[in-house]
C-alpha cells in the first residue's frame, strides 16, 4: 500500500533526522558523517541484503537501534562490568522510548510500536528470526568498520575473545557474509580462523565483498 509505504519512509526520515545531531564524525565511503547516522543506515543496508522481505518493523528497529546514543555516555556510568551492564540496559530503554515517540507521531498503532521496540532490545534472540537478523546486521556493521580499529587497539588474546563472541552471536549466514568482507590480511586471517570453529559457519567461495572502513 502506497500509505504504509508513505508512513515508513517518512518515519525512516524521523529517525535519521533525531541521529544526525550526533556530534561524534567518522569517514565512511570516504565521506565524513555523524557516527550514529552513518551507522544506523548501514545496518538498514545489512538487514535489506539479509531479509529483502524484511518487516516494516524490523526495518525501523534496524534504523533506530542507536537512536541518539551519544546522550548517555559510557562515562556516565562506573568502570567495570556492572557498570557496563547498567549502561547497556539504560541504552536499549533509551532507544526504545525515543523510537516509540517518533513512531506514535508518526501515526503507528501501539501494537506495532511495541514489536519495534521488542526488537531493539532483542527479545527472542534465538528464538524470533527477525531479532537474529537485527543481530546479524549489526554484528556485520562491527566487523565492517570497526574490526580494523580493535586490532589495532587490543592485544591478541582480548582481541580473539572480542571476535568470538561476536561470531557467537552471528547466524551461519551472516558468518558467511563476514568472511566475504574486504578486510586487512591480519584481521581477515583472524576472522576466517575463529570463523571456521563456530559450529555451522558457512564455507566461502568466491570474491570478498567490498568492505567500508571508517576512522
Amino acid at each position: 500500500m502506497a500509505g504504509a509505504a508513505d508512513r515508513l519512509q517518512a518515519a525512516l526520515r524521523a529517525i535519521d533526522a533525531a541521529n544526525a545531531g550526533d556530534p561524534e564524525r567518522i569517514r565512511i565511503d570516504g565521506e565524513e558523517r555523524p557516527k550514529e547516522l552513518a551507522h544506523a543506515q548501514l545496518v538498514s543496508e545489512w538487514v535489506e541484503r539479509l531479509l529483502p522481505e524484511a518487516s516494516d518493523a524490523l526495518r525501523l528497529a534496524a534504523r533506530a537501534h542507536h537512536v541518539r546514543r551519544w546522550e548517555i555516555p559510557r562515562s556516565s556510568y562506573p568502570e567495570g562490568r556492572k557498570g557496563y551492564l547498567r549502561w547497556r540496559a539504560k541504552l536499549q530503554q533509551h532507544h526504545a522510548a525515543l523510537v516509540d515517540e517518533i513512531l506514535e507521531q508518526g501515526g503507528y498503532p501501539e501494537a506495532f510500536r511495541e514489536r519495534v521496540q521488542a526488537i531493539v532490545r532483542k527479545r527472542g534472540l534465538g528464538r524470533d528470526p527477525e531479532v537474529q537478523v537485527f543481530e546479524d546486521a549489526l554484528c556485520l556493521v562491527f566487523l565492517d568498520t570497526q574490526l580494523e580499529e580493535v586490532v589495532a587497539k587490543l592485544d591478541p588474546e582480548k582481541l580473539e575473545e572480542v571476535v568470538r563472541k561476536t561470531l557467537a552471536k552471528m547466524s551461519a549466514a551472516a558468518i558467511d557474509h563476514a568472511q566475504r568482507l574486504s578486510l586487512s590480511p591480519e584481521s581477515r586471517a583472524l576472522l576466517l580462523g575463529l570463523a571456521g570453529a563456530v559450529p555451522g559457519a558457512a564455507s566461502v567461495p568466491g570474491p570478498q565483498l567490498e568492505g567500508r572502513g571508517s576512522t
